[in-house]
């Protein structure tokens, strides 16, 4: 009985680890600032998940989210592309929510 609950003792203590505001396991969630905006993807059950990158591109400023394999977000010249799907204009700290696939832009 002693083993079982350090067990579950243990599975509950790196669950806790992989569960954060950017990246929660559990909920198959992360968050991440990406050039200014936050951007949320749900359905993504990482336990580490790569950090959005900065780049230039065609001597724009880029900025490429892609967290899960079903979830590419790219941001160039405020524009909003995920998954090679154009989704128009972001204003000034407006944020981002990639639900199962679902994009929604929430205005600030």
């Amino acid at each position: 009985m002693k083993a079982l609950s350090l067990a579950c003792l243990c599975f509950a203590a790196a669950l806790s680890l992989a569960c954060g505001k950017s990246n929660n396991l559990l909920l198959g969630r992360v968050e991440a600032p990406v050039g200014g905006h936050t951007v949320v993807v749900t359905d993504c059950y990482r336990t580490s998940v790569p950090p959005p990158r900065q780049f230039e591109d065609l001597g724009r400023t880029a900025y490429r989210f892609t967290p899960c394999r079903d979830a590419d977000v790219l941001i160039r010249d405020e524009e909003l592309t995920v998954n090679g799907q154009s989704y128009g204009h972001l204003n000034p700290g407006d944020g981002v929510l990639v639900d199962h696939g679902v994009v929604s832009i929430q205005r600030r």
